[in-house]
């Protein structure tokens, strides 16, 4: 948000502002590509008898927590709440979030893939499953990229709108 047009500061005691311009942010942008892929990883999921497989069960809750997660943090920043609540360290709480998403998505679509079964006697929940499976790749390459950013952001290195978090409020 720091050098973008119309970008908003919010002081502590001010009321909630959306930000519309976080959305255009790197960070914003893979956020709601985050949302939109976790939604679609836990939705195909949830529309198959995953509850027949141990391995899906698995799949379903990190897709599910993470979704929760990130739609937590996109709220966060587009509400500009996270300048309100400016003693947390943003940068490396998103960081640390993004990376442990990537690790974990990497073993849920490992375990999608590999319970994935061609001969199911239900065509759907194979097409469904196999889907799943794919973006459940996608959404784990896109918490990668978004771990960069956020490791960028912690580190000071470029300018994104968690960089922007950081006020004088001293």
């Amino acid at each position: 948000m720091a050098g973008l047009p119309g970008a908003r500061s919010a002081s502590p005691g001010s009321p909630p502002a959306l930000d519309g311009s976080f959305l255009l942010s790197p960070l914003g942008g893979l956020m709601g590509a985050q949302a939109v892929l976790g939604l679609l990883v836990w939705s195909l999921i949830a529309a198959t008898t995953y509850h027949l497989h141990a391995a899906y069960g698995w799949v379903m809750f990190v897709s599910l927590f993470f979704w929760i997660l990130t739609i937590l943090f996109l709220v966060t920043y587009l509400l500009q709440l996270h300048q309100k609540f400016y003693m947390v360290p943003w940068p490396l709480v998103l960081m640390i979030s993004n990376a442990v998403a990537t690790v974990l998505y990497l073993t849920a679509f490992v375990t999608s893939a590999a319970a994935v079964q061609p001969t199911s006697w239900r065509q759907w929940d194979y097409n469904r499953r196999a889907a799943a499976s794919f973006f459940a790749g996608v959404t784990m390459i896109i918490y990668g990229v978004s771990t960069f950013f956020s490791f960028r952001a912690w580190k000071g290195l470029g300018s994104n709108a968690a960089t922007s978090q950081v006020t004088d409020h001293v």
